[in-house]
């Protein structure tokens, strides 16, 4: 997926210049990723880490798929089977990180108040059994202080980890969030477009794809200035957003260039969004007085291909094609396969 290689590490508009093949998906396709500095790993160590990834991914990926009830109640037999190793085990061995278990598991997958309410449970837990299993105190009250600082320990990590995960997760939205016009870039394109295709072939429903490129853009730098620049760009991806559907996925894919997803859409309202999307997006630069037009390469894909860099070259070969034949043009295309390749995980 190296399609917005470029696309994503773009720092102002004044950088972009859609005239200039340098730029265009298809070399920015060809561009190899070279990572140096990095040892190699011997074999037997890159096994090990590849059984525990595919463990980690295991586990995510079970757990993402239950219901928070389900998790709640897993949550709670793992803390009733801590308890009682912690009993049998006896208050000389520690067993305190094993609490820490469905702990970070309701935290993390369900949020931080279900973790605080685990918290309670663990420490409790914890108290009981170690009193069961025959721990003798010199006071009274060192029970009631073990529990409150066990507590104290537990709710500490909780409030830690909830924050780390939200952290997390703020990243990784800004991350998908294109910085100057505020929707989606390449890479949650390519993220979403690989979930929409599996949704396509699981169901068999058609999905298009339009790539939007525009015309004459470098003109608007030269005459107007990089600022101008900038506010058409936001206003043409604030005008996309407002005109497509809910379902629909507006992203900024290059310097001038921006691709809509069009999930469960077949030809004929395929055209007609962006066939309407282009007629806005005129009038609003004649109003301005900007000598901006757009090519558009749509694809309906009946059935759609393995990957989202072939549904992309298509898109673009359209949209070039539409480009070279005068500009300000609509391409259109539809596209099919007799078979249905396997369906992989989204």
């Amino acid at each position: 997926m190296k399609v917005f290689e470029m696309s994503v590490l773009t720092q102002s508009s004044s950088h972009q210049n859609s005239e200039n093949s340098s730029l265009s998906l298809g070399h920015r396709r060809k561009d190899p990723i070279r990572v140096s500095g990095v040892p190699e790993h011997p074999i037997k160590l890159r096994g090990q880490e590849s059984e525990i990834e595919s463990l980690y991914h295991f586990l995510n990926d079970y757990f993402s798929h239950q219901h928070n009830s389900i998790l709640i109640v897993i949550a709670f037999f793992i803390l009733a089977g801590v308890g009682i190793l912690n009993y049998l085990a006896g208050p000389d061995l520690s067993s305190w990180i094993f609490y820490l278990i469905p702990i970070f598991l309701v935290t993390w997958r369900i949020g931080k108040w279900m973790g605080v309410l685990m918290s309670t449970f663990s420490a409790l837990i914890w108290s009981i059994a170690e009193h069961a299993s025959g721990a003798t105190y010199l006071d009274n009250t060192i029970p009631y202080w073990n529990c409150i600082a066990r507590l104290s320990y537990f709710l500490i990590l909780t409030f830690v980890l909830s924050a780390l995960k939200s952290a997390i997760e703020k990243e990784k939205e800004l991350s998908r969030v294109d910085f100057l016009t505020g929707v989606g870039n390449g890479r949650y394109f390519i993220e979403l477009a690989d979930m929409e295709i599996n949704r396509a072939r699981r169901y068999e429903h058609p999905l298009t794809v339009a790539y939007i490129d525009l015309d004459n853009f470098k003109a608007i730098n030269d005459r107007f200035g990089h600022s101008t620049g900038d506010y058409l760009l936001r206003l043409v991806a604030n005008t996309i957003k407002n005109n497509i559907r809910v379902t629909d996925t507006v992203s900024r894919v290059g310097g001038d260039e921006f691709a809509i997803l069009l999930p469960e859409t077949g030809t004929e309202l395929g055209e007609a969004i962006t066939h309407k999307i282009q007629k806005i997006n005129l009038e609003l630069m004649q109003k301005n007085g900007w000598p901006v037009t757009f090519s558009i390469g749509v694809v309906t894909f009946i059935s759609p291909p393995s990957t989202v860099d072939e549904i992309l070259k298509k898109s673009d070969n359209l949209m070039y094609s539409a480009k070279k034949s005068g500009k300000n043009r609509i391409n259109y295309e539809v596209s099919g396969i007799r078979e249905w390749p396997s369906v992989t995980a989204a």
